[in-house]
């Protein structure tokens, strides 16, 4: 299809900074989120020079909010600047997440790094690179029509220029018209091809890349001492004694804060371990147990009960029957391989600068600014990439706690990370969520009437600017109060994240009962309420689909009428060998289907299990997954991501639950909280579908929730037993089939 264009005003328009500027798509103008505030002077941010920059020696630097987090990012973009400059990709250095240097972007999260970023890239570049020939055609002498470029190079008839001879003095320090088109599919050399990441060498290599590995001159160590549960205040503390450890450098104390400096890791991680296990605390009892969670929160008093939803059906037919089911998520880590790092360093004269793996840079920048009564522009954020996390884990946190022990000893690099128990006891996890779905059905089975009322605690706690959203920071001697959640804005920003269904029922209604009280620490993990809502609805879907006795695809189908959806389904059905698939005993086929946020990538997954009756134990044995993303940048990325989102989606489905008393987290390891192994990861093949000149999709998290219904599908279609409540663990499945 092809893009209509509008243009968006600044402050009215698509999102984010990134599209300030920006002819952009109606169709991604319209999804985006609210627009993140910006510091400091709006017109700048929208010139030119504030995102390209032509540099001496042949170089082009891409400034971008958007950060890399192993999504690829950085590789799509530059190969989008490389087309619509029409120059060598090896040309463009890319500064990326460093806040004081580059837009601001808000948060990269939320699948919106190619709709904003890659478009917005893409438009300014297009500009930058008529600006170039405009100058070129003056300096030649000759019709700017009759130039062309090559790699940088403005060629005319009888004579050439360079973009490094002709952008000199104030050339790009404009503000953007937002008035050139940029280039047609047809001449792109870089979109569409499969471009080696920017960042994997380096990975592959064991280059020290990661904030984890950064080591800087002079730098001490630092680590937290916890409460032993969320809601504790200090009563009393011997500080002396743990001064007097093997090389501490300093204790740090402010209210129920406390933390350790020393000259190596394992003397802070030995003396803060040391240090909350002889601290006193006052403990409350605030947690409902993870046995009771769903009672707990089926019950729990809705700050608001919103209405995302409520389609009328028109005619007076009058169902044959109803269906109902229930459908239930527990708490979620993001299990970050790697624990939360950062390095601090404060300045006497009254600075930090943070390098830290945080997604959102600038509104962290700003919150721990808060924390440390500085003002907003004296704290700097640098992020460097972190060892694995899509979502809200400790990022945020270890900057906040990094800074704080900083503060301590002005001058002095400060390096923080957590210990496996320490991030797996305190980040914020994915919320618990409870489905209902009714469906009112004529004698066909055809849906008439579609009802969805789900219950959920809070899915955004990022810092969002605001100091109470940093963990630390509530217990200081001069505590920050955490705000109140809010849901995000229905209804696909949070805990209703996908919960309309896409297929074309005549009534639909859907209804959130969005819970602020939180038993546990929660905040986004990846695809927020999207995984829960689509396992609900597809898991329902097909239920309907059986008890009508109808072909799980073919039911999907014939209620389906976005044609890219039923393409997406029919490719996933086709390439799995939907078809010719022949039942045998203990194995099953599931298939299941979403558009992400119904805004963004379309994504359908089928899958084959196994499953041992005697045992309960779940095997994937093959997986096919279609994606249509609009007009594909880097194929490799995009596969690399449904393919992660699907494996991901396999752990969350078959293992992850974050088990929890009465007054703290129980699972504090790996064994305590187990995830998918390697020897378990089936063999995934990834359709692609490409749209080109449509608009960039976002991908990232467009195949979690089709993979955890497809997953369930597919155990019931091999033992007959439906299974509502995640995770279908063995135990969960042999009582099931007892």
């Amino acid at each position: 299809m092809n893009a209509t264009f509008g243009r968006r005003g600044f402050l009215k328009g698509a999102g984010y900074v990134a599209l300030a500027f920006a002819l952009v798509p109606d169709e991604v103008a319209n999804a985006q989120a609210p627009r993140a505030v910006l510091p400091g002077d709006l017109n700048s941010v929208r010139r030119l020079d504030a995102w390209i920059r032509i540099e001496a020696a042949g170089r082009v630097t891409l400034l971008v909010g958007k950060v890399e987090l192993g999504q690829g990012i950085l590789t799509a973009v530059a190969q989008i600047c490389a087309d619509e400059l029409d120059i060598d990709i090896e040309r463009i250095d890319i500064v990326s997440g460093d806040t004081a240097r580059v837009p601001n972007e808000g948060v990269t999260a939320g699948s919106f790094s190619m709709p904003n970023c890659g478009t917005a890239v893409r438009h300014a570049a297009a500009e930058v690179r008529a600006i170039l020939l405009d100058l070129a055609a003056q300096k030649l002498g000759v019709p700017v029509e009759t130039l062309s470029v090559e790699d940088g190079r403005v060629v005319g008839a009888n004579a050439a220029a360079s973009y490094w001879d002709l952008a000199l003095g104030q050339a790009l320090e404009r503000e953007a018209t937002g008035t050139v088109a940029p280039k047609p599919a047809a001449r792109h050399r870089y979109i569409g091809r499969s471009v080696p990441r920017r960042d994997l060498p380096a990975k592959v290599g064991g280059a020290p890349i990661f904030v984890q590995d950064l080591r800087l001159p002079g730098m001490l160590y630092g680590q937290i001492a916890r409460p032993p549960a969320p809601v504790a205040t200090l009563a009393s503390v011997d500080l002396a004694a743990i001064e007097r450890l093997p090389g501490v450098v300093k204790v740090v104390r402010d209210g129920s804060f406390l933390g350790v400096i020393a000259r190596r890791r394992e003397q802070a991680n030995a003396a803060a371990a040391q240090l909350a296990a002889t601290a006193q605390w006052k403990v409350e009892k605030s947690m409902s147990g993870d046995a009771a969670i769903f009672d707990w929160l089926r019950a729990a008093k809705p700050a608001r009960d919103i209405e995302i939803m409520n389609k009328q059906r028109a005619d007076g037919a009058v169902p044959a029957k109803t269906l109902e089911a229930r459908y239930m998520r527990p708490y979620h880590m993001h299990g970050s391989i790697g624990p939360s790092a950062a390095v601090a360093t404060y300045d006497p004269a009254g600075s930090v600068s943070i390098h830290t793996h945080s997604q959102s840079v600038f509104e962290t920048g700003e919150a721990i600014a808060k924390m440390l009564g500085l003002p907003r522009d004296k704290v700097r954020c640098l992020h460097g990439q972190g060892s694995g996390c899509y979502g809200h884990n400790m990022a945020d946190d270890a900057a906040a706690d990094a800074a704080l022990l900083a503060r301590a000893m002005p001058g002095t690099p400060i390096y923080l990370q957590y210990t496996r128990e320490g991030e797996h006891g305190w980040e914020p996890y994915g919320s618990a969520m409870v489905i209902e779905t009714r469906a009112a059905v004529d004698a066909a089975g055809d849906v008439l009437d579609w009802n969805l009322e789900l219950w959920s605690t809070p899915h955004g706690t990022r810092p969002g600017g605001e100091a109470g959203n940093l963990l630390s920071a509530r217990y200081l001697e001069k505590p920050f109060a955490m705000p109140t959640p809010a849901n995000g804005g229905p209804p696909n920003y949070a805990a209703d994240r996908n919960a309309i269904a896409l297929y074309d029922f005549p009534g639909q209604r859907a209804v959130t009962h969005f819970v602020t009280d939180m038993p546990v620490r929660v905040s986004s993990t990846r695809g927020l309420g999207a995984y829960a809502n689509v396992f609900a609805i597809e898991s329902f879907v097909d239920e309907l689909a059986h008890a009508a006795g109808a072909d799980p695809v073919a039911y999907r189908l014939r209620h389906m009428k976005d044609p890219r959806a039923l393409e997406a389904i029919a490719v996933a059905a086709e390439k799995f060998g939907w078809s010719k698939w022949t039942k045998r005993e203990g194995r099953g086929r599931g298939i299941a289907f979403a558009r992400y946020k119904n805004t963004a990538a379309y994504c359908a997954v089928a899958l084959e299990v196994e499953v041992q009756k005697r045992t309960g134990a779940v095997r994937v044995l093959r997986a096919v997954a279609s994606n249509d993303s609009g007009h594909m940048v880097n194929p490799d990325g995009i596969a690399n991501q449904i393919e992660g989102g699907l494996i991901q989606s396999l752990s969350w489905t078959l293992k992850e639950q974050v088990r929890f008393d009465d007054t703290r987290i129980l699972s504090r390891d790996w064994a305590d909280y187990p995830i998918l192994t390697f020897s378990e990861t089936p063999p995934v093949e990834v359709a692609l579908i490409d749209r080109p000149g449509a608009p960039f999709l976002g991908t990232g998290e467009a195949s979690q929730g089709p993979t955890g219904a497809a997953l369930a599908n597919a155990v019931f279609d091999a033992t007959g037993v439906r299974f509502r409540r995640l995770p279908l663990t063995p135990e969960r499945v042999r009582a099931g089939l007892a």
